[in-house]
C-alpha cells in the first residue's frame, strides 16, 4: 500500500509540474517565434483591432452625447418663447441632431425672409407651401450632413468585420506552409517538428477572430443607433415644417385683418 501511495504522489507532482513545464510555450512567446510574414499580419490585424475599438470608444461617447442633448433641446422647444430665442439657446448643444435640424431649417427661413420684400412675404403668408420648399431642401441637406457625422468611420468597422478572419487566415495559410518546408527540410513529420509551426499559425486566425467579433458587434450596433436618430430626425423636421406653416398662416391672417381694419378707417375718416 505504501508503494501505491508513492505511485500517486510521484503521479500527482508530475501532472502538476507539466503546466509549468509548458509555460514557455504561451502565446506571446509564439507570437515572438512567429516568422516575418505572421508576424506582419498580427501586425496587421492588432492595428485593425486597435483602431476598431477607438471607433467603437469614440462612436458610444458621441451618440450618447447627441441623445442627452437632443432630450435637452427637446424641453427647450416645447417651451419655447419665439424661435430666435430658441436658436441661441440651441448653439450650446453642438451635438445634438435635432438642434442642428431647427438651426438650419431657421437660418434658411431667416434668410428667404430678408431677400424678400414685405409684400412678397405678405403673398407667402398666405401660401406658405412656396416659403417652406426652400427649408424642407435645407433640412433635407442638414438631415444627410447629421446622418454622414454620425456614420463616420463605421465602414471601418464593417470592413474589418468582413476581412480580418480572411488576413488571419491568410497568416494562418502561410505558417502551414513553413511548417511543411521545416519537415521536407529536417525530414521527419513527427509532431514536435510541425506542432510550433501550427501553432504560431493559428494564433493569427484566433487574432483575426478577435478583431472581426467586436467589429461586426460594433457595427451592427451603431447601424440600428444611427438608423433610429435618423427616423426621429425624420419626425422632428415633419412637426418643424407644420408648424412653421402653422405659424406662417396665422401671421398672413393677422395682417391681412391688420390691413383690412387699416382700409375701414381710412374709409371712415373720408
Amino acid at each position: 500500500m505504501f508503494t501505491h501511495f508513492l505511485t500517486a504522489t510521484a503521479y500527482a507532482q508530475s501532472a502538476l509540474q507539466a503546466p509549468c513545464a509548458q509555460s514557455g510555450d504561451s502565446v506571446v512567446d509564439m507570437i515572438i517565434n512567429a516568422g516575418p510574414m505572421v508576424k506582419g499580419v498580427l501586425s496587421v490585424l492588432i492595428g485593425l483591432s486597435v483602431a476598431c475599438w477607438s471607433v467603437i470608444v469614440l462612436k458610444y461617447r458621441l451618440i450618447r452625447r447627441a441623445n442627452r442633448e437632443s432630450g435637452q433641446f427637446m424641453s427647450l422647444f416645447r417651451q419655447r418663447k419665439n424661435y430666435s430665442a430658441l436658436y441661441r439657446d440651441s448653439e450650446r448643444l453642438s451635438d445634438s441632431h435635432l438642434a442642428e435640424i431647427f438651426r438650419v431649417g431657421y437660418a434658411e427661413l431667416s434668410r428667404v425672409g430678408k431677400s424678400l420684400d414685405s409684400r412678397n412675404v405678405q403673398e407667402l403668408s398666405s401660401n406658405p407651401e412656396v416659403l417652406l420648399e426652400n427649408v424642407e431642401r435645407a433640412i433635407q441637406g442638414g438631415m444627410a450632413a447629421e446622418r454622414q457625422r454620425l456614420e463616420r468611420f463605421l465602414p471601418l468597422l464593417a470592413t474589418t468585420g468582413s476581412t480580418a478572419p480572411f488576413i488571419g487566415l491568410f497568416g494562418t495559410v502561410w505558417g502551414i506552409m513553413t511548417s511543411f518546408q521545416q519537415i521536407g527540410v529536417r525530414g521527419a513529420a513527427n509532431l514536435a517538428v510541425v506542432a510550433p509551426g501550427i501553432s504560431e499559425a493559428l494564433i493569427a486566425t484566433a487574432i483575426g477572430l478577435l478583431a472581426a467579433i467586436p467589429a461586426v458587434v460594433g457595427y451592427n450596433h451603431f447601424a440600428t443607433k444611427v438608423r433610429g436618430i435618423e427616423s426621429e430626425m425624420s419626425h422632428f423636421a415633419a412637426d418643424y415644417l407644420n408648424m412653421l406653416k402653422r405659424d406662417l398662416m396665422r401671421k398672413g391672417r393677422q395682417e391681412e385683418a391688420a390691413q383690412n381694419q387699416a382700409s375701414e378707417q381710412r374709409f371712415t375718416v373720408d
